[in-house]
């Protein structure tokens, strides 16, 4: 047993500074001034004080409005008091970015500390994020973090072996990490109660710990008379030694400590955090998805056209978006008008990616092929995925007779026809949909023309129930929801019990929800249902339900499509529920389910105990289908949510929270106060029922998610000659588990970067074709390891490089 007299507190000075919380960003830029002005100061009146600093956003926004403080910092950083740390681009929520997103912290975090101090972190820094994803040693790891800190769950949340461990991930990365105790700043003047505190962690063979220390949240750091402090009780004899340190230096000195190794995610606090603020949710995933979409088409269209790569936008919308993801605005606990700038700020780097996307897809589609034939429309249609898509598209057209049909390149015709349209004031707008099959990563020439179509048989279809090949469904009269999906291939009932019911759920908890971990106290149903069918025809049938509760009110569309193996359904929610959350319902047949979710660039499997738990795009309930004995499952694809749970055979989609906005416990609200209500008013959103037979391996879901969140680009042509054929595939990879996630510029403009990740935790050997590059290359993936390649333009070697793209690794 290690005793106080022998052990050592390595005493970290920090200012845990919330950019953006109660207050708004422009108060958190002056406030991180103020501190590291504090800060250097110190640094100037105590010669063995060290400050740890991490968010290069922070230092970037010093860099910009105070060149000359910079230099201060950058003079102390050379000199090794103060020390860098993170090396993101900000403290993020470490649950609900996507997994290419937490590669984007990194590289721009890491890239600007080494271009500005000549180094990178070594230690992963997020004290205050509300739990960590199972999936991020890998991600540190191949970033240059080769340890970790964090202190969120505390012990009443996760028991973990140690205070300091090795954190392993589901690809066998580890990084050493280490739990802070009980606080990451301090606010009283002496730091004793803190530090005597602190010695009730000291236990087994670890005679060294980290202790923080500063004022934090609004920033401020250590002061004076905490350094004070610190230098008279390190002449207390029953206390450990107190050494002035840093992360690293704590790291380095406890690195071959004998500790135990912890495999999966660190949860679980604040599970409010998952659902709560709808709009920053859906813009997160909206704006991720279209800048990485983005990125892929703008380098085919360099590549092939030479059209120049927009790199410093697409930085600049990046850097947007990974500043929202910090832990109180992407968990959605920061105060109402914090999500204006949000707001405009995701909305930049929509803009920007769509800008982005159009100028490169009108610069290839210009370039395609497109023969006259009188009256008709051409179209070009890419698609962003590296493996073949069929899907229906939907789009705005004008000029389209009565009788028309849709006709591929080679003068097949496809199932085609008119939706409801955007434009309601006049007649001569359409919206039309149909049917298209789409090579990888690729593009395809579809023409309308005026003609009668082909008799393509729609499903059967009624007000109340739809059925093709692969299903038939029946609507619940009173709810609007699901009485029935039967999977016409196996003969089986997806639900023993009505699904899609919006369920009412009392939550009188904060905008955390401090102390819940699930959502069970139901006050009602959605109910008092109507439904019409909307939509009948060759491509898709659909049925709207509109549902009550109280003042509330629930739409959701559910389409059949010809020969598609899910149901698509549209929802539009209008709430003005407050202290209630909003969940969907899916009760299986399934005996021993397990629940898998998909987590940040892999999945996480998870008990059907209940627990809220974050998710990304799709969740699975898999297991033994109680009437046949066989492995089936049921798999929720979504483009807006992140909160789920499973209890036995039940999955749950949570739409909504509503508490109070930025209520944070143990403050209680008065009765009569003047309170503003979060998620309340319209929302809509997009979600896939897939059952399927075996494992959400063998349905493919990886890829479905895909499929659903980043759609085909429709661009309406004109008649011209080009070099590019009708159809083709410039970018191809196989066996179905290996994804490409990213094709992009190199930062270093030297080459093409691509990332892949293999995504069912199965060994392969990846064959990538490059058509687009005139390369093709093979390589070995682990399970669940995510690969970066460059394909340089010099036509040498590919290689693969680590993350940040700062270091070389191997020939791939």
């Amino acid at each position: 047993m290690t005793t106080s007299k022998d052990a050592v507190f390595h005493m970290i000075g920090n200012a845990h500074i919330d950019p953006v919380w109660l207050w708004n960003w422009q108060e958190g830029y002056q406030e991180i001034k103020a501190t590291y002005r504090s800060a250097l100061d110190r640094l100037q009146e105590h010669p063995d004080f060290i400050f740890t600093c991490s968010s290069a956003a922070h230092l970037a926004w010093i860099e910009a409005n105070e060149p000359e403080m910079f230099e201060e910092i950058r003079a102390r950083v050379q000199e090794g008091r103060w020390a860098l740390v993170g090396g993101w681009w900000v403290q993020p929520d470490c649950n609900l970015p996507s997994g290419e997103s937490f590669v984007r912290q990194g590289l721009y975090g890491q890239r600007f500390f080494q271009s500005r101090f000549g180094r990178v972190a070594d230690t992963g820094y997020n004290p205050d994020s509300f739990g960590h994803a199972g999936t991020l040693p890998q991600i540190l790891l191949k970033s240059g973090l080769t340890r970790y800190t964090f202190m969120r769950p505390g012990p009443h949340e996760q028991a973990l072996p140690s205070r300091l461990f090795w954190w392993q991930g589901p690809d066998g990365s580890r990084v050493l990490t280490f739990r802070i105790p009980y606080e990451y700043c301090t606010w009283g003047k002496d730091l004793e109660p803190h530090v005597r505190k602190c010695t009730t962690e000291l236990s087994g063979q670890l005679g060294e710990l980290m202790c923080f220390y500063g004022v934090g949240n609004h920033g401020g750091g250590p002061t004076n008379e905490n350094l004070a402090s610190i230098t008279r009780l390190n002449g207390t004899a029953e206390l450990p030694e107190l050494r002035l340190s840093d992360p690293s230096r704590y790291f380095d000195a406890v690195q071959h400590a004998q500790v135990p190794e912890w495999s999966g995610e660190l949860q679980i606090h604040a599970v409010g955090c998952y659902a709560v603020h709808s709009g920053v949710k859906r813009w997160n995933r909206a704006a991720e998805l279209a800048l990485v979409r983005a990125e892929k088409f703008a380098s085919l269209a360099t590549a092939l056209t030479g059209l120049p790569y927009p790199r410093a936008d697409l930085e600049r919308a990046w850097k947007r978006v990974l500043f929202n993801q910090f832990h109180d605005i992407l968990a959605g606990t920061s105060i109402e008008s914090a999500y204006e700038d949000a707001r405009n700020e995701y909305g930049e780097a929509l803009a920007t990616a769509q800008h982005v996307t159009n100028a490169a897809i009108q610069r290839l589609s210009w370039r395609v092929t497109v023969p006259p034939v009188e009256g008709s429309r051409p179209y070009v249609v890419f698609n962003p995925h590296p493996w073949p898509v069929r899907i229906p598209i939907e789009h705005e057209t004008g000029g389209v007779p009565n009788e028309f049909a849709v006709r591929d390149e080679r003068g097949e015709e496809v199932p085609a026809q008119r939706v409801r349209s955007e434009a309601t004031v006049t007649g001569w707008r359409k919206r039309l949909s149909w049917l298209v099959e789409l090579p990888p990563f690729g593009h395809r020439r579809y023409t309308i023309v005026a003609q009668a179509p082909q008799d393509f048989a729609p499903c059967e279809a009624s007000a109340t129930h739809l059925e093709n090949g692969l299903f038939r469904l029946d609507i619940d009269e009173q709810t609007g929801g699901l009485a029935r999906l039967l999977d016409k291939r196996s003969g089986s009932d997806v639900f023993q019990d009505t699904a899609a019911v919006g369920h009412v759920i009392r939550d009188d908890s904060d905008t955390w929800s401090h102390g819940v971990f699930g959502y069970h106290d139901l006050v009602g149903r959605f109910a008092d249902a109507t439904s019409v069918l909307l939509d009948h025809g060759p491509v898709k049938s659909t049925i709207r339900t509109i549902s009550r509760y109280a003042s509330s009110t629930l739409t959701q569309e559910f389409s059949l499509f010809a020969d598609l193996p899910y149901v698509e359904v549209r929802v539009r929610m209008d709430w003005h529920e407050r202290h209630r959350v909003l969940k969907l319902h899916f009760p299986t047949h399934l005996h021993f389910p397990q629940a898998t979710y998909e987590a940040p660039y892999g999945v996480t499997t998870r008990p059907t105990d209940g627990d809220e738990e974050p998710g990304q795009r799709w969740a699975d309930l898999s297991g033994v289908y109680r009437p046949t004995g066989v492995i089936r499952g049921l798999s929720l694809i979504n483009d807006a949510k992140y909160s789920y749970h499973a209890l036995g055979s039940t999955l749950g989609l949570t739409v909504l929270r509503s508490p109070i906005i930025a209520h944070h416990d143990p403050y209680v609200p008065s009765e009569d106060g003047d309170y503003r209500f979060m998620d309340q008013g319209e929302q809509s959103f997009t979600y896939w029922i897939v059952p399927h037979e075996g494992t959400w391996r063998e349905a493919g879901i990886p890829r479905a998610a895909a499929t659903l969140t980043e759609h085909p680009v429709v661009i309406p042509e004109t008649y011209h000659e080009g070099p590019l054929p009708a159809a083709a595939s410039w970018l191809s990879v196989e066996p179905a588990n290996v994804q490409v996630t990213v094709v992009k510029r190199a930062e270093e403009d030297h080459g093409y970067v691509l990332r892949l990740v293999e995504t069912h935790g199965l060994t392969a050997r990846a064959q990538l074709s490059l058509p687009f590059l005139k390369r093709e290359t093979s390589f070995s993936m682990g399970a669940y390891e995510i690969l970066t390649l460059l394909v340089p333009d010099d036509g040498g070697e590919i290689v693969t490089l680590n993350l940040t793209e700062l270091e070389t690794l191997k020939p791939a």
